[in-house]
């Protein structure tokens, strides 16, 4: 817990040191979710979540942290992450290479960072994009992922991505689709479906399945 503490400190100290320091910009959000899923597992045992970031951009730099409360059936209540990176563009092309780091303060023995390296490219007025992610430490376990975004109008949108997630007991496969409504410039909503190729690994001590046919529902707020 200590090391935690201090290493979250140090990361935030940074983070405004340079912030201060150099020209660049700040930006928050805060969200609410019924459900929040991570690689097509709920976190929350199904149950609702409140989220919050803060990310530091100068030029192709970034950095920034993110919190949500959690429930693994154990003692972890809390996720904090904390991430860098740049994101260099080649033509039409953005590219995305950076480290991330998720800390639960209160069950370190879960703590773990990744490494990722990903691009999106603009595919008439949408995208479409792919990522990787692999344990920094011992380089396995990696989950790669295709996604794709279209906006069907100003304020309306639909986005979705298929990945594969590689472990040491076996690998599972996960895929998501959902429906974006601008409320305003800065409030949003999401619905999203989730679901996964092996609902059998989901399932909790109260009896849920927090790996099957999930619908998570989000408004956010950015600044």
């Amino acid at each position: 817990m200590k090391k935690f503490l201090l290493a979250a400190a140090v990361a935030a100290g940074a983070l405004v040191a340079g912030a201060a320091s150099a020209e660049g910009a700040l930006s928050y959000n805060i969200a609410a979710t019924n459900n929040y899923v991570w690689r097509g597992i709920s976190q929350s045992d199904k149950e609702a979540a409140v989220q919050g970031g803060i990310d530091y951009t100068n030029g192709s730099f970034y950095a920034g942290t993110w919190a949500s409360n959690v429930d693994f059936g154990g003692d972890a209540s809390l996720e904090v992450d904390v991430y860098a990176g740049v994101k260099p563009t080649v033509g039409n092309w953005a590219f995305d290479f950076g480290a991330i780091y998720y800390a639960y303060p209160d069950e370190d023995d879960l703590n773990f960072g990744e490494l990722k390296a990903g691009f999106t490219h603009p595919m008439g007025k949408g995208s479409i994009g792919a990522a990787m992610y692999t344990n920094w430490e011992t380089l396995e376990n990696p989950y790669y992922e295709l996604n794709a975004a279209y906006p069907l109008t100003d304020k309306w949108s639909v986005s979705g991505a298929m990945g594969k997630q590689e472990l040491d007991g076996g690998d599972y496969t996960t895929w998501n689709v959902g429906l974006g409504y601008a409320l305003t410039e800065n409030l949003s909503i999401d619905a999203r479906y989730w679901d996964t190729g092996d609902h059998d690994m989901g399932w909790t001590a109260d009896g849920r399945n927090v790996a099957k046919e999930q619908i998570a529902l989000t408004i956010k707020a950015a600044f």
